[in-house]
């Protein structure tokens, strides 16, 4: 691990634990040459995904990308990083478990809802205006009507 002030290797490990449920390992570095302390992640790697667009196009999986959109859902709302953090690990563990080499956009988009919705209900209707591509008002009347439903159950 090459220290990010310095770029020296020789750093040590002052503290670990687990983070995300135990998908990640957080370590904090103390840098030998420079004395700078930081802090690394662990986490497992995630198979070789292929994502199929609506349009058929293929992609590579992109952590970066799934968490930008689930953050963007998130702004301004009272949940914490950690929350969110560990939402994007359960959905990418589930991704997991489905073994498959590919995946369709609208599973990994119906994935993301359903972890959504159970945390904050205004992340979920952002979420869904942007997945879902509403074009008028009467598209988010269907969808609250129908996260009323599910919040009933």
């Amino acid at each position: 691990m090459h220290c990010p002030a310095c770029g020296s290797e020789e750093n040590r490990v002052l503290e670990s634990r687990e983070v995300d449920d135990g998908l990640a390992i957080r370590r904090r570095r103390h840098c030998q040459a420079c004395s700078t302390r930081f802090t690394t992640y662990e986490r497992i790697e995630i198979i070789h995904l292929m994502v199929v667009k609506k349009n058929g196009n293929r992609e590579s999986y992109e952590r970066e990308k799934l968490a930008r959109g689930i953050y963007r859902a998130f702004e301004k709302r009272p949940i914490p990083v950690d929350q969110i953090e560990l939402l994007i690990s359960r959905i990418e563990q589930h991704m997991q478990s489905i073994g498959e080499a590919e995946l369709l956009s609208s599973q990994l988009g119906e994935m993301v809802m359903n972890e959504i919705m159970h945390i904050d209900p205004v992340a979920y209707v952002r979420f869904a205006s942007v997945y879902r591509s509403f074009a008028d008002i009467q598209s988010f009347e269907r969808e609250l009507t129908q996260l009323k439903k599910k919040q009933k159950e």
